[in-house]
């Protein structure tokens, strides 16, 4: 292992490898912040082994996906048809939006918070 001096201390040269640039998602900066305030060893031992970042993406991935897959069926529960978005669409730009909220919350208590 190799040091840099900084002052008086010799601190480790820790560098990570590349990493894709792929941006990361709602739900991947969801868990990140996650992990970095409730499990900071977790977080840190995940950063330095460089598992972090795909872990990331793929609860990221995992989540979009989940959303698609509940959106029709808890619209579907709700009433939310064509038929009134066509005659009434603020009411259904409302359940569209309590549907929504009701699957973000699963994703948080199933992926993001656990």
């Amino acid at each position: 292992m190799t040091y840099i001096q900084n002052g008086d201390y010799l601190i480790p040269d820790l560098k990570l490898s590349q990493q894709p640039e792929k941006p990361l998602g709602k739900y991947g900066r969801m868990r990140k912040t996650y992990l970095k305030e409730h499990r900071p060893i977790l977080y840190n031992q995940m950063l330095l082994s460089e598992k972090l970042y795909p872990h990331l993406l793929e609860i990221d991935e995992t989540a979009q996906s989940r959303l698609e897959q509940m959106m029709p069926q808890l619209a579907k529960e709700a009433g939310a048809t064509e038929e009134l978005k066509a005659s009434d669409p603020m009411k259904w730009v409302g359940l569209m939006n309590t549907c929504k909220a009701q699957a973000e919350e699963i994703l948080m208590a199933e992926l993001i918070n656990s």
